[in-house]
């Protein structure tokens, strides 16, 4: 179990949208991985996986990519009881908290992969099985020379948009300004989404997407968010 707490599954590339940074864990998030990473943690090895089978019933999908500490992954969660949720993130800490607090409060529409998301969206996630992608605030990359690590570019579009249900919706936010402008115009010219809001619109934030205590601040700060909301079409 040491092997797991502290070492993120991924395979083998040449540009990494993260880096894996050195993050404490607690003795209560060591606990959570022998104790609840057996319920709700899954492999990038396992390869592809019937999600039905796993959460034992056939319900709408949210896959969320980056999901950090885990907090309003969790209270979405449980706001949303008739969905089932899928966590991705490769920081251990956050990993450890999420399943200690889902263990502690008995949610059961919640599964968790430590790996990187592309890797993860390749080998695990059948074509035309999620029905809300989401993607919150995401590493930014502002240096001009990082900006090749953004997660965000046409090709992971293209990889989740064939992962989304037709009439799937796609969900972005950011509160940096530059990457909110970069996603739009990303997501703009994917052909296998449209702007639900219309053409280079930012949406609303929706009533699920919880306020995170860092949106929280940076309201008080003036500092704005962007959410991008695009959709796969129904005949697609």
């Amino acid at each position: 179990m040491q092997d797991l707490i502290i070492k993120p599954e991924y395979k083998p590339k040449s540009i990494r949208s993260f880096v894996i940074r050195a993050g404490r864990i607690t003795e209560g998030q060591r606990r959570a991985f022998e104790q609840y990473w057996p319920s709700y943690g899954l492999s990038l090895f396992d390869g592809m996986q019937n999600f039905d089978e796993i959460f034992g019933r056939r319900a709408p999908r949210v896959l969320e990519v980056g999901f950090g500490m885990g907090d309003s992954l969790l209270e979405m969660a449980k706001a949303e009881p008739d969905k089932d949720f899928i966590g991705i993130e490769v920081h251990p800490p956050g990993v450890g908290r999420l399943i200690n607090n889902a263990g502690l409060e008995g949610v059961n529409n919640l599964r968790v992969y430590m790996a990187d998301a592309n890797d993860v969206l390749e080998d695990c996630i059948a074509d035309d099985s999620i029905d809300r992608f989401q993607l919150y605030f995401p590493d930014p990359w502002h240096k001009k020379k990082h900006n090749k690590r953004r997660i965000v570019n046409s090709a992971f579009v293209h990889a989740l948009s064939r992962k989304l249900r037709p009439a799937g919706i796609c969900h972005f936010a950011t509160d940096w300004e530059p990457y909110a402008e970069h996603m739009m115009e990303v997501l703009s010219l994917a052909p296998e989404l449209s702007n639900s809001q219309g053409e280079y619109l930012f949406a609303p934030r929706p009533d699920y997407r919880p306020v995170t205590k860092f949106e929280r601040r940076g309201d008080r700060l003036g500092h704005g968010v962007w959410d991008l909301l695009f959709v796969k079409p129904e005949n697609s």
